[in-house]
């Protein structure tokens, strides 16, 4: 017998051994594109600590959402700036609201794509927190209501998932039972179940004018050095009638990603946040790295630990790089 007996070698000697016994395949299928959508039209601003993603107004929204439905991108998630701001975050229930109206004019243009919207009150109130604030404290409770009321205008306008990323307890049960005594029981809920309170955000606060005034976002979002407490957000969320589940931020998370894939046999998303985005577009602006090389591994490493949705900013680049290889 020759040695080694074994040549794994055997199968990688060409490229198309190689996809032949590929584990993991990404699709823009799994993909879905965060959108920041604004007042006003042919608004078209980028945001500086995000190089290629945008400030846009509902039109050009649209004219976007052409082209990721023509890449075969999945869908969208929409983040919404609002005119106004307060401390209980109203603005987030208007029926003309940013977000509302994005939602109208995506469906009206009927493409094929799946619109998912942000439930949140970051964005809406002036002192910048998920939730309302009391005394100097986060309140719970009464932010349910706000949210539930928010993720049912949402319904309203034609969404097809509502992702509430607010970290508040309970509020998936809460949002359930809004959208079912409401008739939109086959809106799905996509919920932020494991959001940490990371560093990686930072650029997504200048995209989203959501910095708080005022403290951070500990008392809420999860401490980064628990894995294990994870599965008990998830198991929770899945209880109160979340139909997909996430894990965000991405990278440095991987092991939670997998912790939750191998305790729940549910869909579950990663959000690959703008920190990881904007650190490779800078890197590669200064041809310190193969952004393409580098971003296809980092999508296929967030698959290979569990996630079968990704949201991502490099989705419109990375739908083109596999539309080019196929």
């Amino acid at each position: 017998m020759s040695f080694p007996f074994h040549r794994p070698r055997r199968l990688r000697r060409t490229e198309k051994l190689r996809s032949l016994i590929r584990e993991h395949r990404l699709s823009p299928a799994g993909f879905v594109y965060p959108m920041f959508v604004c007042p006003g039209s042919n608004v078209h601003e980028e945001i500086s600590s995000m190089p290629g993603i945008y400030h846009q107004s509902v039109d050009k929204i649209v004219e976007e959402c052409r082209e990721l439905a023509s890449l075969g991108i999945s869908a969208v998630v929409l983040f919404g700036l609002p005119e106004t701001k307060d401390a209980r975050g109203a603005s987030s229930l208007a029926k003309d609201g940013v977000v509302q109206k994005a939602i109208e004019a995506i469906k009206k243009a009927k493409l094929d794509l799946l619109v998912i919207t942000d439930v949140c009150l970051c964005e809406y109130t002036d002192h910048g927190h998920c939730g309302m604030v009391e005394n100097g404290e986060i309140i719970n409770d009464a932010t349910l209501e706000v949210l539930s009321e928010q993720a049912l205008s949402h319904a309203r306008a034609g969404a097809d998932i509502v992702a509430p990323s607010d970290m508040m307890d309970g509020r998936v049960g809460v949002i359930r039972a809004k959208l079912d005594d409401h008739k939109f029981e086959n809106v799905a809920i996509m919920a932020y179940s494991a959001k940490y309170c990371s560093g990686f955000y930072g650029p997504f606060r200048e995209a989203a004018h959501s910095a708080p005034l005022v403290g951070d976002r500990r008392s809420y979002q999860m401490d980064p050095a628990n894995g294990r407490e994870s599965l008990k957000e998830v198991a929770m969320d899945i209880e109160e009638g979340a139909d997909i589940v996430m894990v965000k931020p991405a990278l440095a998370y991987l092991d939670v990603i997998q912790l939750v894939r191998q305790h729940f046999d549910m869909p579950v998303a990663a959000y690959n946040v703008s920190g990881e985005y904007s650190m490779v577009k800078a890197a590669a602006a200064k041809n310190w790295i193969d952004e393409k090389r580098i971003v296809m591994e980092i999508l296929t490493g967030i698959q290979r630990a569990g996630a079968e949705i990704i949201l991502t900013y490099h989705a419109k680049d990375a739908a083109r790089w596999l539309k080019e290889k196929s």
